[in-house]
């Protein structure tokens, strides 16, 4: 007595062993029994078609059919319907030619409405053409669908080192990803830098300071800080040369030696800095706060301002031994409780200055507009031989 081993066509699975006897319409009706179909046919495992049952030899393994054409059981995963968007339902991409295995489901929950949930929602509706594997074929950059891939699957943005976000971008927007489209246009615009005009902040700034070694000199020449918060920050020895740092917060700063020639300071307030040895030649100070800065330096290099325009500032009880102020202007500038001694006056505009309490002594006049200026409760008295024209 012979035997064979029957699955549904297609199938590789719940098979049935069957004893051959009688005709082929016998074996049709027993394979009907077993497997709960309408039997109407047979195929060997290469799909040659059985019309005669003296071709079945004992243990030979058989796919029934209902009348449809022989379908390959390799074929079972794609050609079994599985309900959309169930966690088993596995399917592999070709994306340029890199293959990608994914669910359907991450596919289509994360984004509903892009173009790959439309396109995988429901199977065949797109008419996607398959490789000779069964991948589903898509002419895309893989280095560029690999970050889109793995936000459906975790909802996070994550781009390695050396893929270009702009070409992740272009990905998202080809699939009609939005949400993820936002995140990278908003990650592309802080990777580049700011327009040649566009004020410098806090954050790029200490960029700047924490990627240099701290015997470097920083070059910031020219650079736009304009209304940047840039106090308590160690900015000293940094070439700050024409820079623009109006209305800047440098309190407590440390701009030791820093080159601010021909700087804008207007309207920034550089209460309780560090300015020893600072270079302000020709700077534009006008409305400044400089309340307790420290110019004095104990090693005897002295702080230099000289042309500088100081008009409005408050400079009070800073300490300014020997500092060059020769030519600057301080019209209407507060200097009340101020070390001066031995500083450099000469042809400089104090007008309306208020220099009550000062320390003047040894500090060079000499030339300097004095007109409207106050001494009141001076520390030491003026000499003539200070303030000769």
């Amino acid at each position: 007595m012979r035997r064979v081993t029957l699955f549904v066509n297609g199938t590789s699975k719940n098979g049935k062993v069957v004893a051959v006897y009688g005709t082929l319409s016998d074996l049709l009706s027993a394979a009907s029994n077993k497997l709960g179909i309408r039997a109407s046919s047979l195929f060997n495992g290469k799909g040659g078609l059985i019309d005669d049952i003296s071709l079945i030899r004992d243990d030979d393994v058989l796919y029934v059919s209902e009348g449809d054409s022989f379908v390959d059981p390799q074929d079972e995963v794609s050609a079994v319907s599985v309900k959309p968007g169930a966690p088993s339902d596995w399917l592999t991409l070709n994306i340029g030619g890199r293959l990608f295995t994914t669910t359907r489901s991450t596919l289509v929950s994360k984004e509903p409405e892009s173009m790959l949930a439309h396109m995988f929602r429901d199977k065949c509706v797109w008419g996607n053409r398959q490789d000779e594997h069964g991948a589903y074929l898509i002419d895309r950059s893989p280095e560029y669908f690999e970050p889109i891939l793995n936000y459906l699957r975790h909802g996070q943005l994550i781009i390695n080192e050396g893929v270009n976000i702009r070409g992740v971008l272009e990905e998202a927007r080809f699939f009609g990803i939005e949400q993820l489209g936002d995140q990278l246009e908003a990650a592309l615009k802080n990777t580049q830098p700011p327009d040649d005009h566009s004020p410098i902040s806090r954050k790029e700034f200490v960029r700047f300071l924490l990627a240099t070694p701290t015997k470097s000199e920083l070059r910031c020449q020219g650079l736009n800080f304009s209304g940047a918060d840039l106090s308590r920050l160690d900015l000293r020895y940094i070439n700050f040369k024409m820079a623009n740092l109006s209305r800047c917060n440098l309190t407590q700063a440390n701009l030791c030696c820093s080159n601010l020639e021909r700087a804008d300071l207007s309207g920034a307030n550089l209460d309780s800095g560090n300015l020893q040895g600072v270079k302000m030649l020709c700077s534009n100070a006008e409305g400044a706060s400089l309340r307790g800065c420290n110019f004095e330096d104990p090693s005897g290099l002295k702080a230099n301002l000289e042309g500088a325009n100081l008009k409005g500032v408050d400079m009070e009880g800073s300490q300014m031994t020997g500092i060059n102020l020769r030519v600057a202007t301080l019209k209407n500038a507060k200097l009340k409780n101020c070390n001066l001694r031995g500083a450099t006056l000469a042809g400089t505009d104090l007008e309306n200055c208020d220099l009550s309490g000062c320390d003047l002594q040894e500090a060079n006049l000499r030339g300097s507009n004095v007109k409207g200026a106050i001494f009141e409760e001076m520390l030491t008295p003026l000499h003539m031989s200070q303030s000769v024209r």
